[in-house]
């Protein structure tokens, strides 16, 4: 039985608990089970609150047989990503400097997920502050991945995409500045999606206006993607900026017709972007999937030449805005990547943000030039295949060596920097058997419509249905 609940997806699962085929209680102990089962092996859960989690549970299992309204998450158990602060639970960002932060309130992702009615059992592993796309830190070591458990699971969403990934929940709350939700995604051959700008939206007590962070969710299914996106997308008034996609889209249906649509594909982003070639060959075969569907696919892409720039500075700016001040209170215990940024973000003139604005109204020009042509931009998600975990860092990608912690992840900030909504999705397996992402994104606000052409491929493909073999573990029939 506790099998069988692992394997259920997001939409499967709360309508079992809603027509009372399953209990919350029973799913709870399913989730608790795989975590005591995978965690010794992957590290991915660091806080857990299952009597907390139980009292949510048998709540729950009330309103169920109560005849009232139930939820669209009704008793889904979730673990959450440990950058999201959890009103009354413990939340790090996977620094030594929080290692007993407990918030007041919940992060607005958070706050709708509960008011959807999850049942919150924890938190998983982040790297320290959300920077970079490996998952380890000083307070809680290192995420592996489920798929192949010495090597990484990405991140910054690593902790939640190994979850997912092993079967632990089906789907989870992530968040992407630079790849965070697509790259542990492509690792662990599982979903992640950075919706457009303010969809979910993120307040700031900071910067209101920013927009290069973004959260989002990370499931085994499209379709379970677009059921987290109907309950946390929707208009709040502390964030400046139109909400464009209703939430009601996001429960209209998936279904579409892939004649005609037109996607550029490159393998490099048409800048010489290193990527193994057993990545971007593999994906080049895959594109045939849509193909068959009567898609056209032709080798184009908008000119990325300055998103390097806009990338760079603009994270370099948001990480000395929100973590200046703990660098200069605590900087020791902080790891040196976090500090490089925070003073790249400190060491920016007036010409330098002058000069990226500039970059990043033509670098919309010629992402608008692109979709007056086709409709879905095409690439490899990760430059890597998922690399031994004791790393802190990949040091080269095809042969071409890396500078900083961020240059494997190229492949993701340069998106990241047009703003648009992209997702990864599972797209097959090396020679070895590791997962490949590919990464799908479409113009501003075509959030649904990328979740539809995604699901085209999913359906033909079904890759994410191949569970990892973790020992000690029985396995689905």
């Amino acid at each position: 039985m506790s099998d069988a609940i692992s394997e259920l997806s997001a939409v499967e699962l709360t309508a079992a608990i809603r027509n009372r085929e399953i209990s919350a209680r029973e799913a709870l102990d399913c989730h608790l089970e795989r975590i005591a089962a995978v965690n010794p092996r992957l590290n991915a859960v660091v806080t857990l609150d299952p009597e907390g989690a139980a009292e949510l549970a048998a709540r729950a299992d009330e309103l169920t047989v109560s005849g009232n309204e139930l939820p669209p998450l009704h008793g889904l158990p979730l673990t959450h990503k440990d950058t999201n602060n959890t009103a009354g639970m413990r939340t790090t960002q996977g620094s030594v400097v929080l290692k007993d932060f407990v918030p007041a309130k919940d992060d607005l992702i958070i706050a709708r997920l509960k008011a959807a009615g999850v049942v919150s059992t924890g938190k998983t592993n982040v790297p320290e502050f959300g920077a970079g796309s490996h998952t380890f830190n000083d307070l809680f070591g290192t995420t592996t991945n489920p798929y192949a458990p010495d090597l990484s699971a990405g991140g910054s969403s690593g902790g939640v995409a190994a979850v997912v990934g092993s079967r632990v929940q089906p789907m989870g709350d992530g968040s992407d500045m630079g790849g965070s939700l697509r790259i542990p995604a492509s690792f662990c051959n599982i979903v992640g999606f950075r919706p457009s700008q303010a969809v979910i939206p993120v307040p700031s007590d900071i910067n209101a206006w920013s927009w290069l962070g973004r959260t989002g969710p990370m499931a085994r299914t499209v379709e379970d993607i677009a059921l987290f996106m109907s309950v946390t997308a929707g208009r709040d008034l502390r964030v400046p900026h139109p909400q464009v996609v209703d939430p009601a889209e996001f429960r209209a249906g998936l279904q579409t017709d892939m004649r005609g649509v037109r996607i550029g594909w490159s393998r490099d982003f048409g800048i010489g972007v290193p990527v193994e070639p057993e990545i971007a060959d593999h994906l080049e075969r895959q594109l045939a999937v849509f193909e068959e569907l009567g898609a056209v696919v032709e080798e184009a892409c908008p000119d990325f030449s300055e998103a390097d720039l806009v990338f760079g500075t603009t994270r370099a700016l948001d990480f000395a805005a929100g973590l200046g001040g703990l660098v200069a209170e605590s900087g020791e215990l902080i790891k040196p990547e976090v500090r490089w940024n925070v003073g790249k973000g400190q060491a920016l003139t007036a010409e330098d943000i002058i000069a990226t604005n500039a970059a990043r109204t033509r670098l919309e020009y010629s992402v608008q030039g692109f979709f007056s042509r086709y409709d879905i931009f095409a690439s490899p998600c990760a430059q890597v295949l998922p690399f031994d975990a004791s790393l802190r860092y990949p040091q080269e990608v095809a042969g071409v060596p890396t500078e900083t912690y961020l240059d494997w992840m190229r492949s993701a900030c340069l998106l990241s920097a047009t703003g648009l909504p992209v997702l990864s999705l599972p797209a097959g397996f090396s020679r070895s058997g590791l997962p490949i992402g590919l990464q799908l994104a479409a113009n501003h606000y075509s959030d649904v419509q990328v979740l539809r052409w995604a699901r085209a491929f999913e359906q033909e493909t079904d890759y994410a249905a191949v569970a990892p073999k973790l020992a000690g573990l029985s396995q689905p029939a």
